[in-house]
């Protein structure tokens, strides 16, 4: 039993780009066999946004896109957001609670709350990725199943 190829796309780095990568990452779930509405979906989704629009708010590099890698690993789906901005966000120990009234700051608040795991890697060339996992509940494998669409299967 092998895992389904990772899903990677680049968006350009504007709102607009940001917003595609969350919908196609719901979609690839879908694919994937991970309801909409799951709440491994939603979390997900969540995550998505929100490194996608640091990537585009902070990250952005004019002339640059930013990447979106999704991959099924056992136990959890891996998000995976790369920007080539060398200035690095907060680790997960160093993530500041924002003030009541803030009108930002939650973004990796959030990530935190809702990933089971997340870091900040450097990339080569120079840039960063920030990684993020979520447990996928009763996960026992991944099976290609016999769905027409050819769609993977969670067990």
């Amino acid at each position: 039993m092998t895992a389904p190829p990772p899903f990677t796309q680049r968006f350009s780095s504007t709102p607009r780009g940001a917003r595609l990568a969350r919908h196609l990452a719901l979609s690839q779930l879908a694919e994937w066999g991970i309801p909409y509405d799951s709440e491994t979906a939603e979390a997900i989704a969540v995550i998505v946004a929100e490194l996608a629009a640091n990537a585009v708010t902070h990250g952005r590099v004019p002339g640059r896109d930013f990447e979106l890698r999704l991959a099924l690993v056992t136990g959890s789906v891996r998000v995976e957001v790369t920007d080539t901005h060398a200035e690095r966000p907060p680790t997960p120990r160093g993530v500041p609670t924002p003030a009541p009234l803030a009108e930002g700051g939650r973004g990796l608040v959030l990530v935190d709350a809702l990933a089971d795991r997340w870091e900040v890697v450097d990339r080569d060339p120079p840039g960063k990725t920030v990684r993020a996992e979520v447990d996928v509940p009763r996960w026992l494998a991944v099976t290609r199943s016999q769905v027409p669409s050819g769609a993977y299967e969670l067990l």
